[in-house]
């Protein structure tokens, strides 16, 4: 699933705080050699964020590369996304397959060796671990759990996506403790995205 290791986070709330276009900061993720992208919104109606994944989801077409949507399993059916990601209080895996149907990759977040060992019982084609450093994009409730919580879930079964507090100068040694791939958000959204996505995977 993961043959690129980098899995970069497209959040519209950021794009709108920075006067950021969510469409050309996807256009170069892709330029770059990302090859799965997750779409996240949070304030959005549902319409706006249907045009905007609908958008991506073209553009990620031309690049054989794969979209999963955050939260919303009925947009990402709409879209024509590949996927859908999930956190703890949001629709059950089993859920979004029977909405987005069975095909569709299910990623669930996780925060604990509890909720690790809770989402491998369910039907997910990853789990997210995290945060793994302090972050200050998205306020968890959670604290850190560094790189003993992405060994521990490494060894659990399915891919494992690291995300919370990674950086161009930590991404290698969250790989190394077992990661298949690095989700980025605000680490990845400067002056120059494409290149930034060439950087971490170089």
């Amino acid at each position: 699933m993961f043959d690129c290791p980098l899995y970069p986070i497209i959040d519209i709330d950021l794009c709108d705080r920075r006067g950021l276009d969510p469409r050309a900061l996807g256009e170069a993720f892709l330029a770059g050699g990302a090859r799965m992208i997750q779409v996240r919104q949070k304030s959005a109606g549902s319409r706006a964020l249907l045009e905007v994944t609908r958008d991506v989801v073209a553009l990620s077409s031309t690049h054989g590369a794969r979209v999963i949507l955050n939260d919303r399993a009925d947009l990402a059916r709409m879209a024509g996304a590949q996927g859908v990601h999930v956190g703890q209080d949001d629709l059950l895996p089993s859920a979004v397959k029977a909405i987005a149907g069975q095909h569709a990759i299910v990623g669930l977040s996780t925060h604990s060796r509890e909720q690790v060992d809770a989402a491998v019982e369910q039907p997910v084609d990853y789990i997210a671990v995290g945060p793994v450093f302090p972050t200050r994009t998205k306020e968890t409730g959670y604290e850190p759990g560094g790189l003993a919580l992405v060994r521990y879930a490494a060894t659990k079964g399915p891919p494992v996506v690291a995300i919370g507090g990674i950086t161009l100068d930590n991404a290698r040694q969250v790989l190394a403790a077992g990661a298949s791939a690095v989700a980025l958000i605000s680490d990845l959204v400067g002056t120059d995205p494409e290149a930034r996505i060439r950087a971490f995977l170089e």
